[in-house]
């Protein structure tokens, strides 16, 4: 039986950046617990950052991208897993300081992975991947802070990207009234037909504003960062909640305690890469009681290894939209 397995791999040699298709040799897979073959992996922005070196995401080289993946466990010295298991991972460093997966093997510690939902096909959770793990974790932060559909109007942010059209869908689903900002307001009948109420322009939160603006939401899952977050929590009603698990806008945080403690207003960080075994299982039952088959054929392509460079230049120049799922053994 042959070894060689195909792979991305993302090298650098002097100033010399490449990502190419290789050829390799399982052997050379990281020494790990759980060996699996990859069924599919996903394009998410930051794999695209990494395959173009357009952003500093890889770590070490060379690199196997690659941050989500859902695969058959085929050895594990873990009493956790077995062969045959489908298993998920999401982040711990994976595409960026360890081998990632855009190859047809990956080789991963068994604290990284958590099981596929029984009512989840293997295409479906990377349909989902961590665009809608991440608005999963946003809404779960909502709910245990007591924001439930009869508290207000709900704002996402960044609606056309992957979390917020994940995290429109997923409080629709739930019952909650949402109003989408958006800058690209062409999509707006694309994110009403998400779940979307009101389609808003990004505009009106992405210059600095006062401190305390008018109540107009009872909470807000953001992935935009800088004005856009500090003009959210100006704008939040008593009690409100804003999710932060962004920042297309920028990191910075330009805004004042007035929302605090003058409005009780919360303000909840998202991290989806580190996040303990028992949130991530939690937030993947939760999507897999949640997500429609046709909504996730609705937002995604199917692409194979042999395309993945070329979409990860057209996914960097804006020219995709939705999700990017890999078929890895095609």
């Amino acid at each position: 039986m042959s070894n060689s397995i195909k792979a991305i791999v993302i090298d650098k040699q002097d100033d010399n950046y490449t990502a190419v298709l290789s050829t390799i040799n399982s052997d050379d897979l990281p020494n790990e617990n759980v060996l699996i073959d990859v069924l599919y992996s996903t394009l998410n922005y930051k794999d695209g950052l990494a395959i173009t070196g357009k952003g500093p995401v890889v770590r070490s080289f060379p690199m196997v991208p690659g941050i989500d993946l859902v695969g058959t466990v085929t050895s594990s010295d873990s009493a956790e897993f077995k062969s045959g298991d489908h298993v998920i991972l999401n982040g711990f460093g994976v595409g960026e300081k360890h081998w990632g997966g855009l190859s047809q093997k990956a080789a991963l510690s068994s604290d990284w992975l958590i099981p596929l939902p029984a009512n989840l096909s293997p295409k479906q959770a990377m349909q989902i991947g961590t665009a809608g793990y991440t608005a999963m974790l946003s809404v779960i932060a909502l709910e245990k802070q007591g924001v439930t559909p009869e508290s207000g109007e709900i704002l996402v942010t960044g609606a056309n990207g992957g979390v917020g059209s994940f995290a429109i869908y997923l409080l629709s689903q739930l019952g909650y009234q949402v109003t989408a900002a958006t800058g690209r307001m062409e999509q707006a009948d694309y994110l009403k037909s998400l779940g979307a109420t009101n389609v808003i322009d990004r505009n009106e939160f992405s210059n600095p504003g006062k401190p305390l603006q008018k109540e107009r939401f009872a909470a807000a899952i953001d992935s935009v960062g800088s004005h856009t977050l500090a003009n959210i929590c100006a704008s939040l009603k008593y009690g409100g909640v804003v999710t932060a698990c962004g920042l297309a806008q920028g990191m910075d945080l330009p805004a004042s305690v007035a929302p605090f403690i003058l409005r009780g207003v919360s303000l909840m960080g998202i991290d989806s890469v580190m996040r303990p075994k028992a949130d991530r299982v939690e937030a993947w039952k939760r999507l897999a009681s949640l997500v429609n088959a046709d909504y996730l054929d609705k937002i995604s392509t199917e692409i194979n290894l042999d395309q993945v460079i070329e979409s990860a230049e057209q996914l960097m120049q804006g020219q995709i939209r939705g999700r990017v799922v890999v078929n890895c053994q095609s």
